[in-house]
């Protein structure tokens, strides 16, 4: 079209604005540096809410056994619903505390009364006899040793519990952990389909088969972290309490708690077990240790090949190095979910792996 004076109007040249990129090569890079600026803020946004995080996460452990409860019990009463199967099991919980409060508790009180001193006891004598044997150049304070790993542990514990319980502390936590378990356990599709909402559409199923999946490993762990803890726990006990050793059913319910955490819980309850076996008597220590020894013999060569082994078949040198970094950064709560975080882990690089190699392009073998 010509303009008035018969020329065609000369079309004015774009400008480019200081936020335009014209050359193809330019805006990939810049479409990566802001992937990788966004997934760096991501990372420095979870650690900074990594108690929280651990929070969530230990209310989906708690829901993975309540869960695993409640399937068993369908073994048993398929025809009941699952939501009264839920109640049953969180009522058998309830009960054992109960129990465990009225009938053991004024014998467990006791006798954790007077366990620390006991214990500082047998360590301060053996610290001497190491001493007088050349062992030490010098003897060590026991009870100002004692006095200042309990600070340390105290002030662990109060920098986590002040992230997600404020004042309250560790009662709060525990107490978060069990809400958040019970909602999780209660309806676990409506959290598995509001997470697959945040990814992609193509993403999603793939999403729903590596949760399906994670859950089920997570079940069989917890299982057969439950069957060693009951297991090491009443069989400790039953042994020390026919030898006559003092406190054999607060070792015992400490052997059964600790026996949570493995490759660290173990050695501490036994050396606790052996400190207060030698307080009665060399033979009584002795025995303790070739207790501590069947005890530990029988768990690691039966109960966790079959139960736990099969299932996960996690790498002890792994576990103990998660449980030291996550003990360091996030205390106790860190060290308990450790082995469980690691477990999920691994079930999700697996999944990927596998995905990985469906997709690679398969090519034909060359000389």
């Amino acid at each position: 079209m010509e303009g008035l004076d018969g020329f065609a109007p000369v079309a004015e040249p774009h400008e480019t604005g200081p936020s335009d990129i014209r050359d193809g090569l330019i805006r990939t890079e810049a479409k990566r540096a802001t992937v990788w600026i966004g997934v760096a803020a991501l990372f420095a946004l979870a650690v900074y809410l990594a108690q929280p995080l651990l929070v969530v996460f230990g209310g989906i452990v708690f829901a993975a056994m309540i869960d695993g409860g409640q399937r068993l019990l369908a073994r048993v009463v398929p025809l009941l619903p699952r939501g009264f199967r839920i109640g049953l099991v969180l009522l058998a919980a309830v009960a054992f505390l109960v129990w465990l409060v009225l009938f053991a508790g004024n014998q467990i009180a006791s006798q954790a009364a007077a366990f620390p001193q006991l214990v500082q006891a047998e360590a301060q004598r053996l610290s001497d006899l190491a001493r007088a044997h050349g062992l030490l150049t010098r003897s060590i304070d026991i009870p100002a040793l004692t006095g200042k790993i309990a600070e340390q542990l105290a002030g662990g514990v109060g920098q986590f519990t002040r992230a997600v319980g404020g004042l309250l502390g560790g009662f709060t936590t525990a107490f978060l952990i069990v809400i958040l378990g019970i909602y999780f356990a209660a309806e676990p599709d409506l959290y598995q389909r509001g997470v697959a909402w945040l990814l992609p559409a193509k993403s999603r199923q793939e999403w729903r088969g590596t949760a399906q999946a994670m859950g089920h490993s997570l079940r069989r762990l917890l299982f057969g972290r439950l069957i060693g803890m009951v297991s090491e726990g009443l069989a400790t006990w039953l042994l020390l309490w026919v030898w006559g050793v003092p406190m054999a059913v607060l070792l015992g319910l400490l052997t059964g708690l600790l026996a949570f955490l493995p490759n660290i819980g173990a050695p501490i309850s036994g050396a606790l077990m052996i400190l207060v076996g030698f307080s009665g008597g060399v033979h009584m220590g002795i025995y303790c240790i070739v207790v501590y020894a069947v005890v530990q013999t029988v768990d690691g060569n039966i109960v966790v090949p079959l139960v736990a082994k099969r299932t996960v078949d996690l790498a002890p040198a792994l576990v103990l190095g998660a449980q030291l970094v996550f003990g360091v950064l996030f205390g106790l709560l860190g060290l308990i979910l450790a082995d469980s975080m690691v477990a999920m882990l691994k079930i999700a690089l697996q999944r990927q792996a596998k995905r990985n190699d469906a997709g690679a392009p398969q090519t034909a073998g060359r000389d």
